[in-house]
């Protein structure tokens, strides 16, 4: 026997076996070494002498003796927003087919993995260069930021590195809602390189313009300063869920989803608990999102927050699941589960701003907006969102920006809406909305298009039907014992 058979033999079946897989091989060996090379690059241009401002806490604490407790909510705070991952991941799996389960319960998991390393490296520093909120985030303008790039030199300090923590779950939030948009048909590869673009570039100058001392935050109108959107329902939620859109459009729709005569199907998914668990999970996180964007514990605001969002998630919940039972006669969970996330993501932005009877309004008439961009997305513009991600989170965020202009009391920063009079911050809201929208359609739409026609964007046909799974994968979630072990076994057991 030749001894290097072993070695020669599975080469020469590669090589007999067609150029589609070479092909695929050097595809997959390009997207491998595109990102290596960045990664080696981040650490290449980290400066090896560190001038750091106090990445110990010694002189924090010792200038501020508040910051202790107030650093601590903060990093738990974060925490229940990283832990909001989990819920996402279990939503839209059980709102998909079993035969996909592997391939989104990957991109749930790596998509905040590579979205929170292109914000380290990149993202932070675009979005809060310049703000000079914490050590090393000096240099910058209204609209970009230059300091701060891999927490290196002064941004080394304990005060920006939790800002950075609190900042990336957030940046990981608005990465993470497109996978169940755009699920059961885009490739693991085009989804990972998405989400890499969205953390290092889209959504750090959009939030930059917001809360990193942006253009929009230091505009004024009518004798009110600067677009409001306290937690994220326009930073986070609209953010992701307009990408989701121009994502799924791009994709295209699933096999079977549509007929002939553009006629939607109801594609059902494989596990209703997992969407309560989900729900369960991410409505205890809200509690880290919403009240843990005070930044400290000090601020007793926290209790208004999140008395206020608890009110306007349960109010959407009982909305929804009411709504359809007088229109169907049937109590159906996932449609109350829906509702109870369009309430959250709806007081989002207005949560510290506005007085509980306001957060339960909120919530009750982020269904209404739930429903009206679902038909819209669905039937008009006919693309297909396979979980309802952008009714939830394009919708619902939208109507939470524009309920900061209405609602707003005054209690909190001074930030007044139509109910005491003032119209400024409403218009400064809608001029906020148009800047997100512009700015993310553009954005999104040239990362998949590139993608598109680089890695590719869409699985073959035969994958789909399959599912992605194995294809992709090689490993199924529900594997099926095959009929000849299966046969095996009984003749064991015999």
């Amino acid at each position: 026997m030749n001894v290097f058979e072993p070695v020669v033999s599975p080469l020469s079946r590669w090589l007999d076996s067609g150029s589609a897989r070479r092909d695929a091989w050097t595809r997959r060996s390009l997207v491998i070494l595109v990102m290596a090379v960045l990664l080696y690059a981040s650490f290449w241009l980290v400066p090896t002498r560190v001038l750091a401002a106090d990445p110990t806490g010694t002189d924090t604490l010792k200038d501020n003796p508040n910051m202790a407790v107030n650093m601590a909510w903060t990093l738990i705070t974060g925490f229940l927003v990283w832990f909001m991952q989990l819920g996402f991941a279990f939503l839209g799996a059980g709102l998909i087919r079993s035969k996909n389960q592997t391939n989104y319960w990957t991109k749930s998991f790596m998509d905040f993995c590579i979205a929170s390393l292109g914000f380290w490296a990149f993202g932070f520093a675009l979005m809060y260069g310049g703000s000079k909120l914490f050590p090393g985030l000096d240099v910058g303008n209204g609209f970009i930021g230059f300091s701060g790039f891999f927490l290196s030199g002064t941004s080394y300090d304990v005060s920006t590195i939790m800002m950075w923590f609190f900042q990336m779950v957030f940046a990981a939030t608005a990465t993470t809602i497109v996978a169940g948009a755009v699920a059961e048909r885009m490739k693991i590869t085009a989804y990972l390189a998405y989400a890499f673009v969205i953390g290092a570039l889209v959504y750090p100058i959009y939030g930059k313009w917001i809360w990193g001392g942006g253009w929009l935050s230091t505009l004024s109108i009518l004798g009110a300063t600067g677009a409001k959107d306290f937690a994220g329902s326009g930073v986070v939620h609209m953010v992701g869920g307009l990408a989701a859109l121009i994502g799924a459009a791009m994709v295209g729709p699933r096999i079977g989803k549509f007929n002939k005569d553009g006629s939607p199907n109801n594609i059902k998914g494989h596990n209703l608990p997992f969407v309560v668990i989900g729900t369960f999970i991410l409505f205890f996180g809200w509690f880290g999102f919403n009240p843990g964007s005070t930044l400290a514990a000090t601020d007793l605001r926290i209790s208004v927050i999140a008395v206020n969002t608890f009110l306007a998630g349960v109010t959407g919940a009982v909305v929804a699941l009411y709504w359809t039972f007088i229109r169907t006669g049937k109590m159906d969970i996932i449609v109350g589960c829906n509702g109870c996330l369009v309430g959250l993501v709806g007081i989002t932005a207005p949560a510290a701003f506005v007085a509980p009877w306001a957060a339960v309004l909120i919530g009750a008439t982020a269904v209404p907006f739930l429903f009206v961009t679902a038909n819209i997305v669905e039937r008009v513009l006919k693309v297909d969102d396979a979980v309802g991600a952008v009714p939830v989170h394009f919708g619902g965020g939208l109507w939470g920006l524009l309920s900061v202009g209405i609602f707003a009391d005054g209690t909190y920063q001074g930030v007044k809406g139509l109910i005491t009079g003032e119209v400024g911050q409403l218009l400064l809201q809608l001029i906020d909305i148009g800047a997100l929208v512009a700015w993310v359609s553009l954005t999104m739409f040239v990362t998949f298009w590139v993608i598109r026609k680089t890695i590719g964007l869409r699985a073959s046909r035969s994958e789909e039907l399959l599912g992605l799974d194995l294809p992709e994968h090689g490993i199924q979630a529900y594997p099926v014992e095959a009929p000849a072990v299966a046969g095996a076994a009984e003749t064991d057991k015999a």
